[in-house]
């Protein structure tokens, strides 16, 4: 199956499901909960999540699905898809338009096809080996920034010294121009169009990655755990143009 083939599919889920994320986004009656491992989720998360679900095993009845809310099916098939209907849940409670919904799909266990789709802005992100694009425009990430011209981004400042070697991650961003939380699935947007530099998160979960990783290297970068593996099967990720994540890697590894 040609991942490229796929896009008019994984752009339509994307935008169907959002137009249901956006007509509940700053609804005064809006009710969170509070899951097991304390993160929130919403009914537009649940919503959405199964709309997704059953519009791909209409298409594809043989087809894996392993989602943020409702779990997995079939996870050992050839194609699983890898959904996370709300990505950034926290800013869009509070009603703040940097999340987005992500939609990857695995061939054999590899990420072939990536969807990051932000719904207020209308922003449509698709990712394949043969290239990303943006609203249909194809997008790259921005390579003639140094380390200290960068942007770096990540989604919750906090969390890295809980996961991480905060000292290293404070040698990266006071080598910076500029570092902000403009985080979540977002940020990596950001630096899939070249907006921004360098993306990164100390903790992810299986459904956060999966869409990332056609995105980001279809637009030239490279994404990675924190400490330079493959970010399938990890716990955290880091992109950015492929100079610059050499320098970030050596950083945040503590080996410059």
């Amino acid at each position: 199956m040609d991942p490229d083939s796929l896009r008019g599919f994984a752009g339509k889920l994307a935008e169907e499901s959002g137009r249901a994320i956006a007509g509940m986004f700053r609804h005064p009656d809006l009710i969170v909960e509070s899951k097991s491992d304390d993160s929130a989720v919403t009914v537009a998360d649940r919503y959405a999540e199964t709309l997704l679900r059953d519009r791909i095993l209409a298409r594809f009845p043989d087809h894996g699905i392993i989602g943020e809310e409702f779990g997995t099916q079939d996870e050992d098939a050839e194609y699983v898809w890898v959904l996370d209907p709300i990505d950034g849940t926290i800013s869009f409670v509070a009603g703040v338009p940097l999340f987005g919904t992500l939609i990857g799909l695995l061939h054999e266990g590899e990420p072939i096809l990536g969807v990051v789709y932000q719904p207020i802005t209308e922003e449509l992100m698709i990712g394949t080996a043969s290239g990303t694009t943006l609203n249909g425009e194809p997008v790259r990430v921005r390579e003639d920034r140094s380390l200290a011209e960068a942007t770096l981004l990540t989604t919750d400042p906090g969390a890295v010294g809980e996961h991480k070697d905060a000292a290293a991650f404070e040698a990266l961003w006071s080598r910076v121009a500029l570092y902000r939380g403009w985080g979540d699935c977002y940020g990596y947007l950001m630096v899939a169009s070249g907006r921004a530099d360098i993306m990164l998160d100390p903790m992810m979960h299986p459904w956060d990655i999966a869409a990332l990783v056609p995105v980001v290297r279809g637009a030239g970068g490279v994404i990675t755990t924190w400490e330079g593996d493959n970010p399938i099967g990890g716990t955290s990720t880091v992109a950015a143009p492929p100079k610059l994540h050499r320098e970030v890697m050596e950083l945040l590894n503590g080996t410059r």
